[in-house]
């Protein structure tokens, strides 16, 4: 039995937020947070993952993480188009899969875990068909159309209100994804036969929907989200570029012809934080802005004037003999791309130019010189503290199950899930 994968998704032309899939909860690109997931427990022998869009820089983004993408013809990229219609289309070129995991785009918490356990519930229990679902604890009341009668409970009596602690509450789809064989799809269902639910824990149960969801989705992939089956190592370097991010990019000339840039104390207090946790702070700048520095008195090695930045990253990464999991950097600018690639951990500020942004792992909110240091510093902070992730054996649970995500960028269309 074949399975295979598929996430639906859509693009710029989303109705209800437009280009999300291409957003960046806590700085990682929505398609990325739900495929990497689906990457996690695959092996040569599956599962395979796959995107279905019709935009190309969607297309770009899942192959970066590992995904394989199917063009979405225009017949199932109209505004009136469901994810059933794409992943039957998907069915009719892969005659080879016979289950097929639809991970909706906007469920951005899910685990490789819940996908290796729903893969047993099908090809070792024997259920046709499993969706997920999140417990809830709220009373349900009926609504009254206007001119209507008074409302009634639905699912408490109010002469008796129970403590949460003694309701076990009652399930809900959370959106995350409905797994089906073959043949239910075939007969235009993702739901039937054999049935059974997932219960998701409710930190991971999030789904995307209207703007107001974004920063608590951002919380949550920050706290509870997965970040890939390798295991962070200490970061031991930062490299941060002083132009643009350590400072605002503005240089200030006065009457007598000094040259002026101001700075963010709260990045110097960031600075400080990295180096109490034994983490090397080293800076950079194509300018020669030694007096600067000088005047600053960060106490950090340096190197000004640099036409070669990578080359600057890579000698300081040999010389304290260190892997490039083990450097993070910070950069703004175009000079920077190579370095961002490079190093285990990057980020850019907020105002950094678009392919700084498209090289980086991390966006922060922060404009340079406005906080961006510090804010990447804690980010880092952050992700060194969930270094413990799933065991390698992941890769050997799940079988051959395709995952399946479909993004569009057709006008007025609402990503679905």
């Amino acid at each position: 039995m074949a399975p295979g994968g598929v996430w639906p998704s859509r693009g710029e032309g989303s109705g209800g937020l437009p280009g999300q899939a291409l957003r960046f909860p806590a700085g990682f690109s929505l398609v990325a947070a739900v495929v990497t997931p689906g990457v996690a427990p695959a092996s040569p022998a599956g599962p395979d993952v796959w995107v279905s869009t019709d935009h190309d820089e969607i297309e770009k983004v899942a192959k970066q993480f590992g995904a394989q993408v199917h063009r979405r013809s225009p017949e199932v990229s109209q505004d009136s188009s469901t994810s059933l219609e794409a992943i039957r289309e998907f069915l009719n070129h892969h005659h080879e899969v016979d289950i097929v995991g639809n991970i909706q785009a906007t469920s951005p918490c899910l685990h490789p875990s819940d996908l290796i356990k729903v893969a047993d519930l099908i090809q070792k229990e024997g259920f046709d068909s499993v969706f997920s679902v999140v417990r809830r604890h709220q009373f349900r009341w009926s609504e009254v159309k206007k001119g209507g009668s008074m409302t009634e409970p639905q699912n408490l009596n109010p002469a008796k209100r129970y403590r949460r602690q003694d309701w076990p509450g009652e399930l809900y789809e959370n959106g995350s994804f409905y797994f089906a064989k073959r043949h239910l799809i075939e007969k235009g269902y993702l739901q039937g036969g054999k049935m059974a639910y997932y219960e998701m824990r409710a930190e991971h149960s999030v789904d995307i929907d209207i703007d107001i969801d974004w920063p608590i989705a951002e919380q949550r992939v920050l706290s509870f989200g997965y970040f890939g089956k390798e295991p962070l190592k200490e970061v031991k370097l930062l490299v941060c570029s002083i132009d643009g991010c350590l400072t605002n990019g503005r240089i200030y000339v006065t009457e007598d012809r000094k040259e002026m840039v101001s700075y963010d104390y709260r990045d110097l207090v960031g600075i400080d934080l990295l180096k109490k946790r034994g983490i090397q702070v080293r800076l950079i700048s194509e300018r020669d802005c030694s007096k600067t520095l000088s005047a600053m008195q960060l106490g950090c090695v340096a190197k000004v004037s640099a036409t070669n930045k990578l080359q600057v990253l890579e000698d300081w990464q040999k010389d304290m003999g260190l892997s490039w999991k083990e450097v993070a950097y910070l950069g703004n600018e175009e000079s920077d791309v190579e370095c961002l690639k490079k190093a285990g951990m990057s980020g850019v500020p907020a105002d950094a130019c678009t392919v700084a942004q498209k090289a980086a792992g991390y966006i922060c909110k922060s404009n340079g010189g406005c906080g961006a240091v510090r804010e990447f510093a804690e980010h880092i902070f952050l992700l060194l503290e969930k270094r413990c992730v799933l065991c390698a054996c992941v890769c050997e649970k799940m079988g051959f199950i395709s995952l399946f995500l479909s993004c569009q960028s057709q006008p007025g269309v609402s990503v679905e899930g």
